[in-house]
């Protein structure tokens, strides 16, 4: 492998592709299959160049001095070459004499061309031989002669350009000056047009435009499928085809009218002026929007509607009973609201696109979300269903199950196996609730547009996927004892302990590196000027909050018995998803941290699993 002349971080010179510019650069990485280097330019551009393209800050300014001293060496060498030595001082003095003349009178030629071209110009005769001034025929101008003024007369139109240009009357200066300008010029139209060219995204996940086509039909198939196989008395997945609903039955205006009523409830407690604001992390442009930090209030108002709503008893287990219909009106609400936001993403500026959905495929970026922070007003779509309805819907229903539960098999209290599923998933929303503000550095609000994927997922898959233990346990009780429930207790607090230490050792560190707190921690720096952590957490796998994540996930299934797998899909689906986000992390990270990356790599070489994977 041949060595590397110039370090990451290092300052150097760099060519600008297809010309012979060179401007200050930041090395950022090298790649030693291509041999070449990554460099980021002053305004954030990052191109690769090859090794033979860059040069040092030192030698290339003592390159310039040099030129610049040597100059006038030249140009006295070239004046005593141009005299003959053999010739007499008073032939050199006529032949100066000679030239001065000659050119003054070529001055004068030039001065005398001007004024001639000027009047030539200024007094040209028209196709129908009238002589006009200012627009104007001959007989009114002769009329009106003591309204034309001489800086009228002499003010150059676009003709006087033309003949100054043809004939080189231009000063110098002058057209070396535009020269500059119209070279700087091409130059921010070749930026511009390389920065709009690199802005578009080359690699497509999830299948392509085929896949996310497929993907459209294929989520809401599968939360329909898995809602009917709760319902039945038997729900193994080897009972296929299963007796699908009359299509009258799943859609009910009353139902949907109530999830209107749940979405903008919880828009009107996002819209509240309380908790505090933040900014979020820098757009492409450098600008940073602002966030309220409200969530956790949201829930406690929430709450207490609930609250009141079973105080004048209403029948909270309705939800159990339309469950279906609910889940048909919010995936209808979800591809509405996307195709809201793919027309609205169509008159958005180029810089306030996702990079992840800009490809310019109608179907991909339609499902992966086109723009990457739809707004209204101050109202931000996409935060505000990232956390409000769905996750707060998903305790909802789960109350709703538990007393369903209660209802349907005459209970005066809820079985364990519904307490222990409920209790760990509120803790999981509280705690996620309590840390809103810790959601604007992730994947979902930085790089990931607001299209189907995340509309749907918010709205849909959270509230009722992620209460898929809770429905099966309605119409499957399972009794556990004590000590079962003992031990699934401490794997949950095992779980969420490895997750919500490890977000916060990676969020301190964020905020404030210097932080005496964090003296013990040791990390890589990169180029960027951000660390990668090689010790705690973070130094035993790569993503300790996704193996907190998976093991928490274990735990809410595990009261749900071992009788059918349908309980643990989610289990398996989280594995899943997991694995693709940490791959998708890994590409990314790869391409912003480039050697630092790999050296961390090398540091932690587990992903998700200590000893596994």
């Amino acid at each position: 492998m041949p060595n590397r002349r110039f370090a990451d971080g290092e300052m150097v010179m760099g060519r600008w592709p297809g010309s012979v510019l060179y401007y200050e650069v930041q090395v950022t990485s090298y790649n030693d299959v291509s041999h070449l280097y990554t460099v980021k330019y002053k305004d954030g551009t990052e191109l690769e160049l090859k090794e033979s393209d860059i040069r040092s800050q030192s030698s290339f300014k003592h390159r310039k001095s040099q030129s610049s001293s040597s100059s006038p060496s030249r140009r006295s060498t070239s004046r005593s070459r141009s005299r003959s030595p053999g010739r007499p001082a008073k032939g050199r003095r006529r032949s100066s004499s000679q030239s001065r003349e000659r050119k003054d009178d070529k001055k004068k030629t030039i001065q005398e061309t001007n004024i001639a071209l000027l009047v030539l110009v200024l007094f040209k005769p028209s196709e129908n031989n009238t002589r006009r001034y200012n627009g104007e025929p001959e007989s009114t101008e002769r009329n009106d002669t003591s309204r034309i003024t001489l800086e009228q007369k002499l003010k150059p139109d676009l003709e006087t350009e033309r003949v100054l240009e043809q004939y080189s009357l231009r000063p110098r200066k002058e057209e070396k000056k535009k020269e500059e300008i119209y070279s700087e010029k091409k130059i921010f139209e070749t930026i511009k047009t390389i920065e709009k060219a690199s802005s578009k995204t080359k690699e497509l996940e999830f299948g392509g435009r085929i896949g996310t086509f497929m993907l459209i039909f294929f989520l809401p198939a599968t939360v329909f499928y898995l809602l009917l196989m709760c319902k039945q008395d038997d729900p193994s997945l080897m009972n296929f085809p299963l007796p699908l609903p009359a299509l009258e039955s799943l859609w009910e205006a009353r139902v949907f009218g109530v999830f209107l009523l749940w979405f903008f409830l919880q828009a009107l407690f996002y819209l509240l002026p309380i908790g505090k604001v933040v900014e979020g992390l820098p757009l492409s442009n450098g600008r940073k929007l602002h966030y309220r930090i409200n969530g956790f209030y949201a829930f406690v108002l929430t709450a207490a509607a609930i609250g009141t709503l079973l105080y004048f008893e209403f029948e909270l287990h309705y939800l159990y009973d339309h469950f279906m219909q609910f889940a048909v009106s919010a995936a209808a609400f979800s591809m509405g609201l996307s195709i809201y936001l793919y027309i609205r993403s169509l008159k958005a500026p180029e810089e306030e696109l996702a990079p992840g959905g800009n490809s310019g495929y109608f179907v991909y970026d339609f499902f992966t979300g086109h723009e990457l922070n739809p707004r209204i007003g101050s109202f931000d779509l996409k935060y505000f269903c990232e956390l409000r309805p769905g996750l707060i819907g998903w305790v909802v229903i789960n109350l709703a199950m538990l007393l369903a539960e209660m209802k349907i098999h005459n209970q005066s209290m809820p079985s364990l196996s519904m307490i222990l599923v409920n209790s760990f998933q509120l803790l999981y929303v509280v705690d996620a609730l309590w840390n809103e503000e810790a959601i604007l550095t992730t994947m979902d609000i930085t790089h990931d547009g607001f299209g189907f994927m995340l509309a749907f997922g918010d709205l849909v898959w959270v509230p009722f996927v992620y209460s898929l233990q809770a429905f099966y346990l309605v119409g499957h009780p399972t009794a556990i004892s004590w000590p079962v429930a003992a031990a699934i207790t401490i794997l949950n607090c095992i779980g969420y302990y490895i997750f919500r230490s490890a977000n916060s050792q990676k969020n301190s560190f964020r905020r404030n590196p210097a932080d005496p707190k964090l003296a013990y921690l040791k990390f890589i720096p990169t180029a960027t000027g951000k660390g990668l952590l090689v010790t705690g957490w973070w130094g035993f796998v790569r993503h300790p909050n996704y193996l907190g994540d998976i093991i928490m996930a274990l735990a809410w299934s595990l009261p749900c018995g071992f009788n059918h797998i349908l309980p643990y899909f989610y289990v398996i689906y989280f594995i899943c998803l997991l694995i693709h986000r940490e791959a998708r992390d890994e590409h990314h990270c790869k391409q912003k941290y480039g050697l630092a990356w790999e050296r961390y790599c090398q540091r932690v070489p587990y992903r998700i699993f200590p000893y596994i994977y």
